[in-house]
């Protein structure tokens, strides 16, 4: 991960001093780099690298930081290394943040992959919304994206064998046949899915994978007071684009 990569991942940036940026810093450069110790020159150089002017006060921030009833640094040959505890909180803080990062990366990187068109930009506003923190938009719009492209896939790859399967699902009825794209958009997207588990034209991880998708943009798009929280957000996302959109 690169420093400007890694300062977005931390929070809040915009409302910290630089006295607060520089143990990110410190964090960034031993725990995430490897490095045995931060110097003074290597901490500057992270501001540079996104970007900011260094303080002017760094030396001063750091020898206090080893001082304080608060002991924030280790004073080591050559630098500073983050004290134990604060280590450990800048983990913790930083734990889903960084995924949070990885993720958005990741989407960047598949939306790289398609050709201009409405597609990327669909993809493109959906990862605008899971990077603003719209959880709900997010899931939801990644949704609409995975099923319309694995509808688009069922109907040039696999559409006699669903026919068929979703006729036997109902030999008294009349069931309807796809014979259109558009056909779709009558059944229920839950049928749609246990049929094509059922006719063997998915696995079940890939049934499992589409039903929490399914399960998870239905609480989003129903007012209530169930909160889709980041990390399932992340899952459900990372899901569908690893189990679905990247394999069909």
């Amino acid at each position: 991960m690169s420093a400007h990569r890694f300062y977005h991942a931390i929070p809040d940036t915009d409302r910290k001093a630089d006295k607060e940026i520089v143990p990110f810093f410190v964090y960034y450069l031993t725990a995430e780099q490897g490095a045995d110790f931060a110097a003074a020159s290597a901490i500057s150089q992270c501001f540079i690298d996104c970007d900011l002017t260094p303080p002017t006060r760094l030396a001063q921030y750091l020898s206090e930081g080893t001082q304080s009833a608060h002991q924030l640094y280790v004073k080591v040959p050559g630098g500073y290394r983050l004290h134990r505890r604060k280590a450990e909180e800048l983990s913790s803080l930083l734990g889903v943040r960084r995924v949070v990062t990885q993720t958005s990366a990741e989407l960047r990187a598949l939306e790289g992959q398609f050709t201009d068109g409405d597609t990327k930009d669909f993809l493109r506003e959906a990862i605008d919304c899971f990077e603003a923190g719209a959880n709900r938009a997010a899931v939801i719009m990644t949704w609409v994206l995975t099923f319309d492209h694995f509808l688009n896939w069922l109907f040039v790859n696999k559409l006699n064998e669903f026919n068929r399967t979703f006729a036997a699902s109902n030999p008294q009825g009349r069931v309807k046949i796809i014979r259109k794209i558009e056909d779709f958009e009558d059944i229920n997207e839950d049928r749609i899915i246990t049929t094509c588990r059922t006719a063997g034209i998915v696995t079940s991880g890939v049934q499992k994978t589409l039903k929490e998708g399914l399960d998870t943009r239905n609480t989003a798009a129903h007012p209530s007071n169930v909160k889709v929280a980041r990390s399932k957000t992340i899952a459900v996302i990372e899901d569908l684009v690893r189990n679905v959109i990247k394999k069909f």
